[in-house]
């Protein structure tokens, strides 16, 4: 078996200069009003030729309590950075036509959203189309004469009743909304109208889009062009049952002169993320061989574009692979993966050689330290990347053969002036079969050795996630408060392997992710920095579940805040979004063949034992943990005579934190929550 240790290394260490280490009186502690001031990039575009990157760069808006997209771009040699889409607007997706002389994207308004191109050599742009769902893997034809991307669109349905005209001058009560289909909410969306995702065709120089993909089926980017021009490739699952087959797909290629599909793939499970290499010979794709178990490595294959089933590239990684790209000599393929709580860009031959390029993408996640970043590759093999540290939200760096250099600095301004907390790792054994975890803790600023601390556990979600020594708002607000915060990557995380992810197998949450929890906290204290006498404990959605169980597990926490929980699992999965996948691929049986298993699994199991003083909260629109999950738990809380707050989100969905105002509303309940329970004197030292 090939670990990550015997990886050729290519990694490039970059120089961090962060505020954490320096020494300066002035700065103060990163604050709430501090959130709406935090900028990061996203989504790198590196031009065919290497030369330049263009870029979203994302900032919030205190005003209108959103955040904001605008282009940008940058040559990699880190010269003439400048706007091209400034102000209110959001434009998303910036595209390199094959020359380079172009930039296709998208700009969306409250009327709609438009797809624009702009000529680089004097900033010319023209709209091209103008659509009314939301449009997605935009994608350049290898000749520049065309567009593709792909777009909901709504199925017509016949009414199961014809509705009653009211008599003129009538006000009657809104029509009722009758559902067929297997899913009919989503998380962020509520109760959708039934829609089908199909490929969409646009001629570069302007036109009318044409729909090249049919049938009541889901037809995903991203979207990859035949060598030719005349075809494009894409995923899709278009068997009769595909809406109770969740992981299922097959790559297809689509005509663009009279829609004829072709189907390139049939193997059981997932085949994603087409990609033809530059040749037009060959296809690599992403393979999920969707054994019902609830995680599985996504593997790299790649094939004679007319040959047959093709070979594994990255089986021996032992890592799940995505975001896959062509090296432009055509001999060898990047990815990107998750190890170590790292992201991470990997090339790999057609032999399958693995070598990684850069161990440091991140900085895409604003609130929680999540593995977040993405990459693109240049034809001359110049990666552009968004690179994250403890310290920093994500700015934009390039990899080539004359090293790695980070080209920004978007909130040097900001964060270079202010005290944050210091990260570091710790690793450490479980107390439940000494499986090593590993994990971070912040320590506040100001912290002095030998002191010890109050300590919040902050539990990630997933529970199939990963954590990383990435720079998160809430927590250094935690930090900021004069708490050290511990936060760990327990049992079923990603990025150490599928045996270690599928240590949760059937168990979250149980007593085995309590354990590395809690293994970590006691490493903690037997090192003299978290006071035993003064620890809280909280996470949001499966880190909410985990949360909930803990308490029912042990008395030690002074207080708990419970975020988009599972209380109650047969409910859970009979009333969310995600029961079609969900069911099948997390428990053994249907809820009514074994409710036993669920309960068990059901913090709800465990409350008669909970004595911690508790807060909820959840978005009143969470379609994947609805709060009625929130108000079970409340409500038997309440009838125990348990101290515990209910927090409502009006109008927030599973993402609670995700407009600035909401982040800090999070905060300040948790943290004035803990602050009901914490004592004065918890800053001790040892006697």
């Amino acid at each position: 078996m090939l670990t990550i240790g015997a990886i050729r290394p290519l990694i490039i260490a970059i120089a961090l200069v962060s505020s954490a280490a320096a020494a300066r009186d002035d700065l103060k502690p990163f604050g709430p009003d501090d959130v709406f001031e935090l900028e990061y990039a996203g989504d790198p575009r590196i031009s065919p030729d290497g030369q330049r990157i263009v870029y979203e760069r994302r900032s919030n808006d205190i005003m209108t309590d959103s955040t904001r997209s605008n282009l940008w771009i940058i040559e990699t040699s880190g010269d003439d950075h400048r706007p091209l889409v400034s102000g209110t607007v959001q434009a998303t997706s910036p595209r390199w036509s094959p020359d380079g002389e172009r930039i296709a994207y998208f700009q969306t308004t409250d009327t709609g959203t438009d797809i624009l191109v702009r000529w680089m050599d004097n900033g010319q742009t023209a709209r091209l189309a103008r659509v009314f769902e939301s449009p997605d893997a935009l994608s350049w034809s290898p000749d520049g004469r065309w567009l593709a991307f792909t777009l909901p669109v709504k199925a017509e349905a016949e009414p199961l009743a014809e509705p009653r005209a009211p008599p003129e001058g009538a006000e009657w009560s809104e029509p009722v909304k009758v559902f067929d289909a297997v899913r009919y909410k989503s998380d962020g969306d509520g109760f959708v109208e039934t829609a089908h995702v199909h490929i969409f065709l646009l001629p570069a120089d302007g036109g009318t889009p044409r729909q090249i993909t049919s049938g009541d089926f889901n037809h995903e980017g991203p979207l990859s062009w035949s060598a030719d021009g005349d075809q494009v490739l894409f995923a899709a699952n278009r068997n009769p049952d595909w809406e109770y087959e969740p992981i299922e797909r097959d790559i297809y290629a689509v005509s663009i002169i009279d829609g004829e599909l072709t189907r390139l793939t049939e193997r059981s499970g997932g085949e994603s993320e087409p990609a033809v290499s530059p040749d037009g010979l060959r296809l690599a794709y992403v393979f999920d061989d969707d054994r019902k178990v609830p995680y599985r490595n996504r593997v790299l294959r790649v094939r004679d574009l007319g040959g047959d089933d093709g070979w594994p590239l990255t089986a021996e990684l032992d890592r799940s692979v995505t975001n896959v790209q062509w090296a432009g000599n055509g001999r060898s393929l990047y990815f990107q993966f998750d190890d170590q709580g790292r992201r991470k860009v990997g090339r790999v031959t057609l032999d399958g050689d693995v070598e990684v390029v850069t161990g440091e993408l991140g900085g895409n996640s604003v609130g929680r330290p999540y593995l977040s970043g993405s990459y693109t590759v240049s034809a001359d093999g110049t990666v552009a990347f968004t690179r994250g540290t403890p310290y920093r939200l994500a700015d934009v760096a390039v990899a080539g053969r004359r090293g790695a250099r980070v080209l920004t600095a978007l909130n040097e301004d900001l964060l270079g002036n202010r005290d944050l907390g210091r990260v570091q790792e710790i690793r450490y054994a479980s107390s439940l079969d000494g499986t090593e975890i590993q994990g971070w803790y912040i320590t506040p600023p100001g912290y002095v050795e030998g002191l010890r601390y109050p300590t919040i556990l902050e539990i990630h979600g997933g529970p199939h996630l990963a954590y990383g020594p990435q720079f998160a708002a809430e927590l250094q607000r935690y930090a900021a408060a004069g708490y050290v915060v511990f936060y760990d990557n327990h049992r079923g995380s990603t990025g150490y392997g599928e045996e270690f992810a599928l240590k949760l197998e059937y168990k979250y949450a149980s007593k085995d992710d309590f354990a590395d929890h809690m293994a970590g906290i006691d490493a903690l204290i037997e090192r003299g920095i978290a006071d035993p006498d003064a620890l809280y404990i909280t996470g949001g959605s499966a880190g909410g579940i985990a949360t909930a169980y803990a308490i029912g597990l042990t008395d030690r926490f002074k207080a708990a805040a419970v975020q988009k929980p599972v209380i109650n699992w047969v409910s859970k999965v009979l009333t969310a979004d995600s029961y079609i996948y969900q069911i099948p691929y997390q428990f053994p049986a249907m809820p009514w063949e074994d409710p036993e298993h669920y309960w068990q699994r059901s913090p709800l199991s465990l409350v008669g034992n909970v004595v911690t003083p508790t807060m909820l909260i959840t978005g009143e629109e969470d379609q994947r943990t609805p709060i009625s999950e929130t108000e079970q738990f409340y409500q038997a809380l309440k009838l125990r005579r348990v101290d515990t707050v209910m927090v409502r989100v009006p109008g927030a969905s599973h993402g609670i934190a995700g407009k600035p105002s909401r982040l800090n509303a999070k905060v300040d309940n948790i943290l004035a929550w803990f602050a009901r329970y914490r004592e004065s004197s918890n800053d001790r030292r040892d006697d």
